[in-house]
């Protein structure tokens, strides 16, 4: 059995920034789950996909905000997006999808929790978590996975270590280290990717850095403003790797015969044809999904 998860909210994004805008007849946008009812339906068609969940974040502020003021929050973001998120929910739903809407959690965590999980059982062989999103490379094992939908790229153990220079489990220290602008983590300042993994590789986690770069068994640039600025800001970066760390105890129905793939809800998918304006939705959905 090969479990997938769906970044739902990064999929809404895409689809609402690729996807053309469009309004039903009440004057609400509508494009990026109109997209995104396409994209999902074409995932539960594959031959090998029987067990799906997409999770979301109801709420873009979480128990970060409160470790960290400048952490990541629905400002900014455009209302007619962050308006189709309760509506991307029901049509994962409605098309036989397990759906995690996370609120003090966040998406990501409900993925890595999942991912955790599942590979304790098993009839799992694989799990094939379905986004680009850099912070859950730290999810990837022996058993899970990284997939770009969007550009066919695979992520395996090997790949995450070519692509960011360090191992899944150090992805939370180099963020710390790095910053990520995308969520408000701010970084250590002079630490850049190459210099931390380079410091990663040799040490793995922040806290077997020595403070001293003539303690140092790597040679980096710069090493010695590198190190002072560590040095001066750890507890700094402590906690960015604390924010930057996925959870793997989000509340969530993650059983792998509850993944399963449930047929259409044809009666709420009616009524989701009537707030999309697409009155073919049920036809074609049937139709992408086939005998399944």
């Amino acid at each position: 059995m090969q479990v997938y998860l769906v970044d739902g909210t990064y999929e809404l994004f895409r689809h609402y920034f690729g996807a053309p805008a469009q309004q039903n007849s009440r004057g609400l946008e509508i494009g990026a789950c109109r997209s995104l009812v396409r994209s999902l339906n074409a995932l539960a068609a594959r031959a090998n996909v029987t067990h799906l969940a997409c999770a979301f974040d109801s709420e873009i502020r979480s128990f970060r905000n409160q470790l960290f003021s400048g952490y990541k929050t629905g400002e900014g973001i455009e209302p007619e997006l962050l308006s189709q998120f309760p509506l991307a929910e029901r049509v994962a739903r409605a098309l036989g999808l397990m759906v995690w809407p996370m609120v003090e959690f966040e998406a990501d965590d409900a993925l890595a929790t999942a991912a955790s999980r599942l590979t304790q059982h098993p009839e799992v062989e694989r799990v094939v978590i379905c986004s680009p999103d850099k912070d859950l490379a730290q999810c990837v094992d022996s058993r899970v996975v990284l997939w770009d939908r969007h550009r066919d790229r695979w992520l395996d153990r090997a790949g995450v270590k070519d692509k960011f220079g360090v191992a899944p489990e150090s992805i939370p220290d180099w963020l710390a280290l790095v910053g990520d602008a995308a969520d408000g983590v701010p970084g250590i300042p002079r630490w850049g990717a190459k210099s931390a993994a380079a410091v990663l590789d040799a040490y793995q986690f922040l806290d077997r850095i020595p403070d001293e770069a003539t303690e140092w068994s790597v040679k980096v640039r710069g090493a010695a403003t590198l190190a002072e600025n560590l040095k001066a800001h750890r507890e700094d970066a402590l906690l960015y790797r604390e924010l930057t760390r996925l959870r793997t105890d989000a509340p969530i129905d993650c059983e792998p015969d509850s993944l399963e793939i449930a047929p259409l809800q044809v009666d709420e998918l009616e009524l989701l044809a009537v707030e999309l304006d697409d009155r073919n939705l049920v036809e074609r959905s049937r139709g992408q999904r086939g005998s399944k």
